[in-house]
């Protein structure tokens, strides 16, 4: 451990900005008001802002770009913005990883990473979080045999509560393996995180197979579509019995990107522009959801295409949302799904955005989703301005009853004797906070519902 204790960081703290105006989150869904924000331009500063913080009985949050629907992020008191820790520290080839700068976006990262010819095995299908904020969510994308982002940490760094800078990795001391196990999924109660190691790998090429299926075909398939790919996702689309797949494939080439018309066509005009119309109709209008479901979900045709990884992982997502989402056993996740879907056939619903499924290999992360069993993901989603408790509910009474996982940064209403019950290592991770952090300088109202006090 180190610690910075000079008189003018500790100054510079102090002296950071008052905001009266609250902060939002991407979503709009949750607001908070910080007493003040401070922007630390380096570790020694953001050290100094927690003392401070401490020293004037105020709790410290960091937040990213406020892409969780929960309140994570959100605080009363001091508001950490990393978005002048970015930049890449270290690329060490023969090790194969990465060292960034905690703020740094996601795509700000694969953009400079793909310069080097290098990339990240997997990540998730939106890449505007800041990589701290992506990984102590659990942020992850599907995979047969890779995991989330947060599984492809190698070490990390992060300011303590009495301000300290702890580094860790699995090769530390015992304390620090311990750490290393929970913070890469931290839910910001252990520190603030301030820099984050990945593993790397020379880039690569990746073939996407996009192509509409039948919900029964995709259900009565499902194993065999998990097996068959590296990396296999589909989207059903509610009051339809109508699905889209997508199976991502490592290529030996040629490339063979989407062309720019195709891109603008299916990508903005189709998957933004015109889904963004139909949505708001879909809000104004309720009636009309099933009608412009059936449309929607054959506005997509089949398409093949080999690119570098995040262009083929990632895309835009203009259209705002709330959205839900639980990780269950993936053995649970056919008959979890058409619990789903009958529930939805039977009720009064009008759901006009389509449900999302996705996998991942079990992970040893103390609070993964993933932790300790392979898993499969089912997002349900709102159109921003739509009520959706009644939907979200009913989905949530169905995927606890297959032990579900929430995300940690999505819509639950999950507590800590839930928790408890559903990770089988939840009381490490409260053991190892009441060791760092004693006083509970990062708490919030959310990290008291979801872990306890």
């Amino acid at each position: 451990m180190s610690t910075g204790n000079s008189g003018s960081e500790t100054t510079q703290a102090r002296q950071a900005s008052t905001r009266n105006e609250p902060w939002r989150n991407w979503a709009g869904n949750v607001t908070a008001r910080p007493v003040r924000e401070v922007t630390p331009e380096s570790v020694e500063e953001l050290s100094a802002a927690v003392r401070a913080a401490a020293d004037d009985g105020l709790k410290v949050k960091a937040v990213g770009t406020g892409h969780s629907f929960t309140a994570a992020a959100a605080t009363d008191g001091v508001l950490i913005r990393p978005q002048l820790l970015t930049g890449i520290r270290n690329i060490d080839r023969e090790a194969g990883t990465v060292t960034v700068e905690a703020g740094t976006p996601l795509k700000r990262l694969n953009l400079a990473l793909a310069r080097e010819g290098l990339s990240l095995t997997n990540m998730g299908d939106i890449m505007e979080q800041t990589v701290s904020g992506a990984t102590s969510t659990g942020t992850h994308g599907t995979g047969r045999e890779s995991a989330s982002i947060s599984a492809q940490i190698k070490g990390l760094e992060l300011v303590t509560a009495d301000g300290s800078v702890l580094t860790c990795s699995d090769k530390g001391t015992a304390e620090e393996r311990a750490v290393f196990a929970a913070a890469r999924i931290g839910l910001g109660a252990l520190g603030v995180i301030t820099a984050i190691t990945f593993a790397v790998e020379p880039i690569f090429l990746l073939t996407a197979r996009e192509e509409p299926m039948t919900f029964d075909r995709v259900t009565s398939d499902f194993d065999a579509l998990y097996a068959e790919n590296e990396h296999f996702e589909f989207y059903w689309f509610p009051h339809t019995g109508n699905c889209n797949t997508k199976r991502n494939n490592r290529s030996a080439g040629p490339e063979a990107p989407v062309s720019r018309f195709s891109s603008f066509l299916e990508d903005e005009l189709l998957s933004n522009g015109l889904f963004q119309a139909v949505n708001s109709l879909g809000r104004a209008v309720p009636s009309t959801i099933p009608s412009i479901a059936k449309i929607s979900s054959r506005a997509l045709s089949a398409r093949t295409y080999t690119d570098i990884p995040y262009k083929v992982f990632t895309s835009p997502r203009r259209v705002r949302f709330v959205e839900m989402e639980y990780a269950v056993p993936r053995a649970a996740l056919v008959e979890t799904l058409r619990e789903l879907k009958s529930m939805v056939d039977r009720s009064n619903l009008r759901i006009s955005f389509p449900v999302e499924v996705r996998t991942a290999p079990a992970d040893d992360i103390t609070l993964s989703t993933a932790s300790g069993r392979e898993s499969a993901y089912i997002a349900v989603h709102m159109y921003k301005g739509t009520p959706y408790q009644a939907y979200f509910t009913a989905a949530e009474r169905i995927f606890t009853a297959h032990e579900g996982r929430p995300h940690w940064g999505k819509v639950h209403t999950r507590d800590a004797d839930y928790f408890s019950t559903v990770y089988p290592r939840f009381g490490e991770f409260t053991e190892l906070r009441d060791r760092l952090d004693p006083d509970r300088l990062f708490a919030n109202d959310y990290l008291r519902r979801v872990i306890g006090d």
